[in-house]
């Protein structure tokens, strides 16, 4: 039976170390934040904009609609290894995730603030930003969407705030756990 697994955690916490882990182990990631940031392309958009425009126009579940759509796509194709959902962000979500697909798990993944700030100054992504302020503004943005309830909702969570071969020992860990 195919296992689905949804990581939470606030930017430059080290979800993406999470996926690329899974997937070198024979799983799908299917990232939330990919699905919004395809849809701000074809709106001409910014991922933000998107994010919050999507959910007003189609309401809180729009953005996990899409993905559990993908999901049971690719369930129909006959896969059956993991699936991880990357980005996870709202208490919404899970119970969507939990109403389709048995067994459905969440793994956060924590570090402190400036911890995070520093990673994405160098991570440089489209979304990330050199300003402290834009960053802490991000952070409440993705808490307004109701990040916190479901990390604090969480089966399991990593704590990532030492070197970052400590933090894959502890993915690997958290993986051989799950089966793979």
């Amino acid at each position: 039976m195919m296992q689905v697994m949804g990581i939470s955690g606030l930017p430059g916490s080290g979800k993406s170390l999470v996926s690329e882990s899974a997937a070198a182990k024979g799983a799908i990631i299917v990232s939330m934040g990919d699905i919004v940031r395809e849809e701000a392309k074809k709106r001409g958009e910014g991922s933000k904009e998107t994010a919050v425009n999507l959910r007003k126009e189609h309401g809180e579940y729009i953005v996990s609609e899409l993905t559990i759509k993908k999901i049971k796509k690719l369930q129909e194709e006959g896969f059956d290894n993991m699936i991880v959902v990357e980005g996870i962000r709202s208490h919404h979500e899970v119970e969507m995730f939990k109403e389709n697909f048995d067994n459905f798990i969440i793994l956060s993944i924590f570090a402190n603030q400036n911890l995070r700030f520093e990673r994405l100054k160098k991570r440089m992504r489209e979304d990330d930003s050199q300003d402290f302020n834009v960053f802490l503004k991000r952070d409440m943005t993705e808490l307004e969407f109701g990040m916190g309830t479901v990390i604090a909702l969480s089966d399991k969570i990593l704590i990532n705030e030492s070197d970052i071969d400590s933090f894959y020992e502890k993915i690997n860990e958290f993986l051989e756990e799950m089966g793979m």
